[in-house]
């Protein structure tokens, strides 16, 4: 069977609403949602009620309701009292009874009667006073409360049945064999009834007054399309007053003089938990506790939405008083006497869920971590859901918070953050300052290279020896246009297409480009190396621009006139240097001036010169 209380992720907005009003730390935060914890949890349904999203709801039990109509078994309907504070929208009370039984239930009852009942035991108790005091147990709130976090009251608890349980043990003896359902106020009577599966107080379902009018709706049930009929016997008298404070004891007619009296009657989750405290550590408090978890059955969280409390009690109130004048007060008690021998005992057990307390040291560690070293820093704001920092501090050494929950420290996280974003912001913004001046700096760089380049590339087609510089795989790099017009038509088409031959294979234009290669691989240069092909006689110097990657390399027609012309001139001169060389080797072997060696070889030089220019 699924948990009495469940959490819807996609639902919750994380406003820890719940948290603040759960009694029992049963909801954590985790996974970015709220998680109920049903080992904690006591089935109060305050988170219900309060959760705006409707991100919390409670087990359904309106299938396995159905599930019981239609077999060889009568099924019972028990209501509670608070149903003539639910339906304050019909007319009178034998309307709805009607409607109930439409639906499918063979037997209508009300549990006032259980409470009459109830209400007796408690009288015969507290009447026989042995020096303990007593809490009731008629709200199963509150003995799940006592039994998980106040183990040290268990004693303390009437062991007397709640009053639904005791109008099931009557409907089960004068019925027999019939499957029970009870419609209540009440969550945590879904839960409660478990405890009681195996006795003759097993109930079959527990709906609440919202899954009844559920059922209604789907069912198509109205008041105007209804007779009138009343609820099957017993029917109780007083006893339908226990919605309202301090009603069980209206039921035994226990007047509540503060002067004569040893009950305090206590409701609101607040005086709840206030009133146990207080029983738990001050043994002067003698009196018994009647206590009411909600602020009466009326306002509990299977009613209807809407706080109309007061407007409930009036209409109880009423339902009560017209009532007693049609009950059959003799009938009545018969009914009390034929069912007083019922066991309406019951025990507990405690099922301690209280979580270990951290030292002083461990939550003051905590403090710190969220900045709040300074008392004046922990006054707390209740936002968390808990009501001071140190609480929450407490809560989270326990493992049920996290300090995102925590307002003020995740604002000053959040500004602590903002602060780096906005730093970042400024970095960015002057990091985009810089790249725009580098970039501006490189589109300048970008022009005085280009200008260069063209320059450089003007520079180079003024030269009429071939230029060309290739890459490690031997595709041209540059060409001027000597190179180009060195290599043919081919050529000249393809600069047109591609500038400088750009890509091209060097293979594809001369025969010994192996020449490349070998200055690629070895980074030994070439200089001044003739080789001929067909009627040209080339002259080649290939060498290292950048090791192993770039190389260039100047070639020259001999063939032609000019460079012919030139290349004479260069090779005399490459003479003279060689021959006063050796004639100064001579000269300073023999003595003897070179000068009139260089004379003669000047001389003939410029014969030399002269001849050509008469030759053409």
């Amino acid at each position: 069977m699924a948990q009495l209380i469940e959490a819807h992720k996609e639902k919750c907005n994380l406003s820890f609403t719940c948290i603040r009003v759960c009694p029992a730390k049963a909801i954590k935060i985790a996974d970015n949602y709220a998680n109920i914890m049903p080992d904690r949890c006591i089935g109060c349904g305050n988170c219900v009620v309060v959760c705006a999203q409707k991100a919390i709801s409670f087990r359904n039990e309106v299938d396995v309701v159905r599930q019981l109509f239609g077999g060889d078994v009568k099924v019972a309907a028990i209501c509670a009292p608070a149903i003539s504070g639910e339906f304050d929208d019909i007319s009178d009370y034998r309307k709805f009874v009607t409607m109930i039984r439409e639906l499918g239930f063979d037997l209508v009852s009300e549990v006032a009667f259980g409470v009459d009942l109830v209400a007796h035991k408690y009288k015969e108790l507290l009447g026989d006073f042995h020096g303990k005091y007593y809490i009731t147990t008629h709200c199963p709130p509150v003995r799940s409360y006592v039994e998980k976090y106040r183990p040290g009251l268990v004693d303390n608890l009437a062991p007397i049945v709640p009053p639904f349980v005791a109008m099931t043990k009557v409907m089960h003896k004068k019925y027999g064999d019939i499957k029970v359902v009870y419609i209540t106020s009440c969550v945590a009577a879904k839960d409660e009834a478990k405890a009681f599966a195996h006795t003759d107080g097993k109930l079959d379902a527990v709906i609440t007054f919202q899954e009844l009018r559920t059922m209604f709706k789907e069912a198509d049930i109205k008041e105007a399309s209804v007779e009138f009929s009343d609820f099957d016997p017993p029917v109780g008298r007083k006893g339908a007053l226990y919605p309202i404070n301090q009603g069980l004891w209206q039921a035994i007619d226990m007047q509540q003089d503060l002067l004569n009296t040893n009950i305090i009657s206590v409701d609101g989750r607040n005086n709840f938990l206030g009133s146990l405290k207080e029983f738990s550590v001050n043994s002067t408090l003698s009196q018994n506790l009647d206590l009411y978890y909600c602020e009466g059955c009326a306002m509990g969280p299977g009613m209807s939405p809407g706080d109309k409390k007061f407007m409930r009690q009036s209409n109880i109130i009423r339902y009560v008083e017209k009532r007693l004048k049609i009950i059959d007060g003799e009938q009545w008690k018969s009914d009390m006497d034929e069912f007083k021998d019922i066991d309406l005992s019951r025990s507990f057990k405690v099922t301690d869920r209280r979580l270990p307390q951290p030292t002083e040291q461990e939550v003051q560690r905590v403090l710190r971590d969220m900045g709040k070293s300074n008392v004046e820093d922990q006054l707390g704001c209740g936002a968390c859901g808990y009501p001071s920092c140190k609480e929450f501090a407490v809560a989270y050494c326990q493992g049920l918070t996290n300090f995102e929950m925590c307002y003020s420290y995740s604002i000053k996280t959040l500004h602590t953050y903002i602060n780096k974003v906005h730093a970042a912001n400024e970095n960015l913004k002057s990091t985009k300052e810089a790249l725009k001046e580098s970039e501006e700096k490189a589109r300048k760089e970008e022009l005085a290279a280009r200008e260069a380049a063209e320059t450089i590339t003007a520079m180079l087609n003024k030269i009429r020896a071939g230029i060309v510089m290739v890459d490690a795989n031997l595709n041209i790099i540059e060409a001027n246009l000597s190179f180009v017009n060195m290599m043919g038509d081919d050529a000249k088409q393809l600069n047109e297409v591609i500038p400088s031959l750009k890509g091209a294979d060097i293979n594809t234009f001369l025969p010994f480009g192996v020449m490349f290669n070998t200055v690629l691989q070895t980074g030994q240069e070439i200089i001044n190396r003739d080789t001929t092909q067909g009627d040209v006689i080339w002259n080649v110097s290939v060498f290292t621009i950048k090791k192993h990657q770039i190389v260039g390399g100047i070639i020259r027609d001999l063939t032609t006139p000019e460079v012919r012309r030139e290349e004479v001139i260069n090779r005399a001169r490459s003479v003279i240097r060689d021959n006063l060389q050796t004639v100064q080797q001579i000269a300073f072997l023999l003595g003897e001036s070179a000068s009139k060696t260089e004379k003669v070889l000047s001389s003939i030089i410029e014969a030399q010169k002269l001849g050509d220019s008469h030759g053409g």
